[in-house]
């Protein structure tokens, strides 16, 4: 079994140095930090961590093709992989089209365009040249690193939509699934199958995470408003996949979507986020984190992936799910 942590990339840098030493001393495998739009530069957190880091692996919860070109994803991933001397796993995704809105990007063919991209970049880290001539890249004879990347570095796959799980399976080294509920693992699973059936591959060939959304807290309020303030903000955001689970709708999120965004008022935000909501994560102590995620390892869960909020105080969360869930599924 696998353990890891993500974050967003929403904190003062210096907290993801203190997380990641946590992280390592509580026996975690991997740190993850996403790279969501207007917030810190995920590529320049984890030159940090593996500054001051040692054994956990670190990787990006993800970068995406259109707003930084798959030869920069190139670029970074070797650069990272050559810093920590061999840690970095390249997470890569579409990203969300409500998000590429904001920058009047053109979301046109999001499977194609991270397929094509997967494709380019493995030949990239490998040292081959990468020109091509599919339907998103148009690449000329240049497309080759000017340096030596170490290896191939690892990608993960973050995906939600039934397509690009079974990319996963297809094409990657590993899977991102965001599991909203942690439930959801079981209906994504025959997705991923079905890639790796087409690949003549097996579950034993890739590193699938399964990443849900957990707040840590003796105090039960506390744990709940952390959980809510995250809910508010990507609600609105998130697949119709994910959404058909919970039995909610985007209209539901709206006016959650419109209190925080628009009129810049988070505590109302908050206060709308009811208790079917709220089982989008996890929000309490160590045993109910543990009795959720039960189901998920006898399911055949071999990677349990922590993300955020994690809670009302991060540390203690870290240690808690070092001392309480790690030995138990370990």
């Amino acid at each position: 079994m696998k353990f890891s942590l993500r974050f967003n990339n929403d904190l003062p840098v210096s907290d993801y140095i203190a997380y990641a030493q946590a992280a390592e001393r509580a026996g975690f495998d991997q740190f993850w930090v996403s790279n969501d739009l207007f917030l810190r530069s995920a590529p320049v957190i984890l030159s940090a961590v593996a500054m001051a880091t040692e054994r956990i692996e670190i990787g990006t919860c993800i970068l995406n093709p259109y707003t930084i070109n798959p030869a920069e994803i190139a670029m970074f991933a070797a650069t990272l992989d050559e810093l920590s001397g061999g840690r970095f796993n390249l997470g890569i995704s579409a990203g969300a089209e409500d998000f590429m809105g904001w920058l009047g990007i053109d979301f046109r063919y999001p499977r194609t365009l991270v397929r094509e991209s997967i494709v380019a970049i493995n030949k990239l880290t490998r040292n081959e040249n990468a020109a091509t001539d599919d339907k998103a890249l148009r690449w000329t004879d240049e497309a080759w690193l000017r340096f030596e990347s170490q290896r191939r570095v690892p990608i993960y796959l973050g995906a939600m939509s039934p397509k690009m799980l079974e990319s996963i399976g297809e094409l990657a080294d590993g899977g991102l699934p965001l599991l909203f509920p942690p439930e959801h693992f079981q209906n994504i699973l025959p997705h991923v199958q079905a890639g790796l059936t087409r690949a003549g591959r097996s579950l034993d060939d890739i590193d699938l995470a399964a990443c849900i959304w957990c707040s840590i807290s003796a105090d039960q309020a506390a744990a709940n408003a952390v959980l809510a303030d995250k809910i508010a903000y990507y609600g609105h955001a998130m697949s119709p996949t994910i959404l058909e689970q919970l039995e909610l709708t985007r209209e539901d999120f709206e006016p959650i979507r419109r209190a925080w965004h628009i009129e810049g008022d988070v505590d109302k935000a908050r206060d709308m986020v009811n208790a079917k909501m709220l089982r989008i994560g996890i929000a309490g102590t160590t045993d109910a984190l543990i009795e959720r995620l039960e189901s998920l390892v006898e399911l055949g869960v071999r990677h349990l992936s922590f993300g955020p909020p994690l809670g009302p105080d991060i540390p203690a969360a870290i240690a808690a799910i070092g001392r309480d869930v790690i030995p138990r599924f370990s």
